[in-house]
Parts: C-alpha cells; sequence; structure tokens
C-alpha cells in the first residue's frame, strides 16, 4: 500500500512538472488547435519485440497502473483525475483513432511524448514501453 501510494504521488508530480514546464504555446497547440498528433511514418516500421509475449501485456497492466491510469483513466478512456486539467485531455486508448496506430508509432508516442504527455524514455526501459504498448490493445477489447 505504502509503494501504491508511493507511485501514485510520483505521478501527481509528474503531472504537475510537465504542467508547469510547458510553455502556452505548448498548452495550446497539437489535438487542442485541431491538429491530431501523428508519429512519423518511420516509427510504422519499428517492430514489436514482444507481439508474440503473452505475459508482457500482464507486466504492462501493472505499469499503466501506476504511470497512466491517473490521466488515461483505469480503463484508458482518457478520464483519470490528473488528466481532467489538462489541454488537450488525455486520449482514449480504447479508440479506433488509437488503436488504428501501429505498435511502432504507440512506442514512439510512449517514447518522446508531447506536452502535457510525458516523455517515458528515461522513466521507463525500452522493455516496459513495449509491455505498455501490449496492455493499450488490450484496452480495445
Amino acid at each position: 500500500m505504502k509503494s501504491r501510494n508511493s507511485l501514485l504521488l510520483m505521478a501527481f508530480a509528474s503531472v504537475a512538472l510537465l504542467m508547469a514546464a510547458s510553455t502556452p504555446e505548448e498548452k495550446t497547440s497539437g489535438a487542442a488547435a485541431g491538429e491530431k498528433w501523428v508519429a512519423p511514418a518511420s516509427a510504422d516500421k519499428i517492430k514489436n519485440p514482444l507481439a508474440d509475449n503473452a505475459k508482457a501485456w500482464k507486466r504492462g497492466k501493472k505499469t499503466y497502473d501506476a504511470m497512466c491510469a491517473i490521466c488515461h483513466g483505469t480503463k484508458g478512456k482518457g478520464d483519470g483525475i490528473a488528466g481532467m486539467a489538462l489541454k488537450p485531455r488525455p486520449a482514449d486508448l480504447t479508440s479506433k483513432d488509437v488503436q488504428s496506430q501501429s505498435d511502432g508509432a504507440i512506442y514512439w508516442k510512449l517514447t518522446t511524448g508531447k506536452p502535457p504527455m510525458a516523455s517515458y524514455k528515461a522513466l521507463l526501459k525500452d522493455k516496459q514501453r513495449w509491455e505498455l504498448v501490449n496492455y493499450i490493445r488490450k484496452l480495445k477489447k
């Protein structure tokens, strides 16, 4: 319980830091300005090394619950408590728009980030980000 509270506190702090660090232009650009966040075409060529790993999504769920649910919600609908104050709002990970993206594109977005979405390149290992991709795929079912 204590470690879960610590993870939640860390997630809240991350969101607050991102909001404080983004410029006014960043807060109103992208999806808020009607633009879709599109990964570069090269991201579609990145292959998921855990695509056939049946256990990877379960580890991804643990990471999601600790790091992502605070903004994206427990079911991935973009309705997490911390996400309510963000502009643009967190993506609905169950949506056709997200689910139609390649694994490589989702991985690229997790790695790169775009305010208010954090970059997880330094916070999560490559394997953890791929596990998240696999869990995001499970959200559509």
